[in-house]
């Protein structure tokens, strides 16, 4: 059973700007607190057996300078790998390079923290029409998937993943996803309005049917 605002909230969202050799670059960064132990957490996000049972599958050479490819979605390169703390890859994908940053933090309750970034250079047309939950609301879904994996462990059924997706709760969760990028987009300094306009363009495109969530 998927507790929609409980996951979401849940969730901690943040958008930023980065100054890279290329120029500057958009940011967004997510994160969770798990009950989990840091080598548990490390271990469902860099083992792919794991990934594929809460991600996509992946194939490739997990290692530093490795490939890897995730099936029907990005590829890339493993730049970085500080285990069990963090590591850092290319995404690679329709032609474009972005970069991900994940780091993986013990908290003094014996819970582990996971957080990603997603650095991109976007320019401002397309940045104006989606915001940030054009890649937001993807990762969220990533972390629903992580959380529900390290409560059970056990592999997905793809045909109910997608019917819940579809569902009801499903598209709720991705409007409410959207709808707190928007947020997230306004705090770093977007205008409210576009910052809402984007959104809404957003969970148009995830779900279909845009507009505000039914937040009952």
């Amino acid at each position: 059973m998927i507790k929609v605002d409980e996951q979401i909230s849940a969730v901690r969202r943040h958008v930023g700007t980065r100054v890279l050799d290329a120029g500057e670059a958009r940011v967004v960064t997510l994160g969770q607190t798990y009950d989990a132990t840091v080598d548990e957490v490390w271990d469902a996000v860099t083992n792919p057996e794991r990934i594929s049972r809460w991600f996509l599958p992946v194939s490739g050479d997990l290692r530093l300078h490795g490939r890897y490819q995730l099936e029907g979605n990005a590829g890339g390169t493993v730049e970085r790998c500080d285990p069990p703390r963090s590591y850092a890859a290319t995404w690679e994908m329709g032609g474009e390079v972005s970069w991900i940053e994940v780091r993986v933090t013990g908290e003094a309750d014996g819970r582990t923290r996971f957080e990603l970034e997603h650095i991109a250079h976007v320019d401002d047309v397309r940045w104006a029409q989606f915001g940030p939950g054009a890649v937001g609301v993807g990762w969220d879904m990533g972390l629903l998937g992580l959380a529900l994996h390290l409560t059970s462990g056990g592999l997905p059924d793809r045909d109910e993943v997608n019917a819940w997706v579809a569902s009801e709760d499903g598209r709720r969760y991705m409007t409410l996803s959207s709808q707190l990028w928007g947020e997230a987009s306004a705090a770093s300094g977007t205008d409210p309005d576009e910052a809402r306009a984007a959104a809404d363009r957003t969970t148009a495109f995830y779900t279909g049917v845009p507009g505000e969530p039914d937040a009952s």
